[in-house]
């Protein structure tokens, strides 16, 4: 009984937003499911908050290789809270460094701390990427060949140095990226859409029951 109540309410709002792709009358039942998503999306955020806690607690506990990140997840999370709450709740605005929103201390962290991290991390995959590259390029057979081909073609026309060399280059990098890769793409997109709709109807139709947890 306790997991035939998700499951019901899966099939029902699975089948009601079905519904609204064949039956336009059920558009006004379809905005009412809407009201409630706002609602839902609160649930799953403290929901994720607990288990980014329970997650980073456990680690530390069982002293995981790796868990003195966990305390510097923790701290993150608690002086972002705090420097975000505080400037609205406490001092009734969102300054607590000098005299405008801009200046909080929630906006110093995100500008000074996490926006700079993020490009260092975003600067480290450009070297990930060139390294899978050079593995990937390797032509070993027909196909790895075409890669490859393809690949020099697009880099060369996307340089001013190719324009230079030859100003097919560019014509040639706009056919591929226009034609074969515009083809490989919505290929790629329709399996996606096929995956998806066939998870959804497993989930719709309670097969697919890992979503309610263990022992379901």
């Amino acid at each position: 009984m306790r997991r035939s109540i998700p499951l019901a309410i899966a099939l029902v709002g699975g089948l009601l937003m079905i519904s609204t792709s064949f039956l336009p009358d059920m558009q006004d039942a379809y905005d009412l499911v809407l009201v409630f998503l706002p609602v839902l999306g609160g649930f799953t955020f403290f929901l994720g908050i607990i288990s980014f806690f329970l997650h980073h607690t456990n680690k530390i506990k069982r002293k995981v290789e790796g868990y003195q990140y966990s305390w510097t997840a923790l701290g993150a999370f608690v002086i972002m809270v705090i420097a975000g709450v505080a400037g609205r709740f406490i001092l009734g605005r969102e300054i607590l460094f000098r005299g405008s929103p801009e200046e909080s201390a929630f906006q110093w962290f995100f500008m000074n701390l996490l926006v700079p991290m993020e490009a260092t991390m975003f600067a480290l995959l450009a070297f990930y990427i060139a390294s899978a590259s050079f593995r990937a390029f390797r032509a070993r057979n027909l196909e790895a060949a075409l890669l490859l081909i393809a690949a020099i073609l697009i880099m060369i026309g996307k340089v001013p140095l190719g324009e230079m060399a030859w100003s097919g280059f560019t014509d040639v990098q706009q056919w591929i990226q226009e034609f074969p890769n515009t083809a490989a793409k919505r290929a790629i997109m329709i399996g996606v859409g096929l995956g998806m709709t066939s998870t959804a109807l497993k989930m719709i139709l309670g097969i697919e029951r890992s979503w309610i947890g263990r022992g379901s």
